[in-house]
């Protein structure tokens, strides 16, 4: 009797984890090409300082591609076109505080038009333009670099042309 009263008493039990729809979350993959070749815009994490692409929660009001848009501005201060067809999406986990959140974020690639000196969290992280390979080696999430893999393929007909060498798949560096 008891037992029941204190059961009444809390409520129903919060859903198993593994049942909860993952928070979803959009990103951009920037980009530029040169006569060096294509180009992608990491920035750091504000909690671990980890490279990774702009990202963050889906706006009211807007596409994920908007979103995606709006947090290449602000983390990375950057402006440009976004494709409104995805890439794919990548799982991650969000932890705040002693709370673990399952996460999935779809990334959509976006061709930089105006680099900003100034923007919203210019204090809080770092930037960098990396060639592909050197940012499947900072990536270091295998399910990051095949979204830059597929990111690659997409892109390789706007690289300039270079000798032929055979095409090698980017892996992400071990150990990190």
């Amino acid at each position: 009797m008891l037992r029941r009263f204190i059961d009444w008493w809390r409520g129903p039990a919060p859903a198993p984890r593994s049942a909860q729809a993952p928070t979803r979350q959009a990103g951009a993959v920037p980009y530029r090409v040169t006569d060096k070749g294509v180009s992608v815009l990491l920035v750091t994490s504000r909690r671990t300082g980890r490279w990774v692409f702009p990202k963050g929660g889906l706006m009211n009001g807007r596409t994920p591609w908007e979103s995606a848009a709006q947090e290449a501005l602000e983390e990375a201060g950057v402006e440009g076109e976004v494709e409104d067809v995805a890439l794919g999406a990548y799982p991650t986990v969000r932890i705040r505080g002693d709370r673990r959140e399952d996460v999935e974020v779809t990334l959509y690639l976006m061709r930089v038009t105006r680099q900003l000196d100034r923007w919203p969290e210019r204090g809080q992280r770092r930037r960098r333009w990396m060639t592909l390979p050197e940012a499947a080696a900072r990536l270091g999430d295998p399910g990051l670099v095949e979204l830059l893999n597929r990111a690659a393929e997409r892109l390789e007909a706007l690289a300039p042309a270079k000798p032929a060498k055979g095409r090698r798949k980017l892996k992400a560096a071990s150990g990190r």
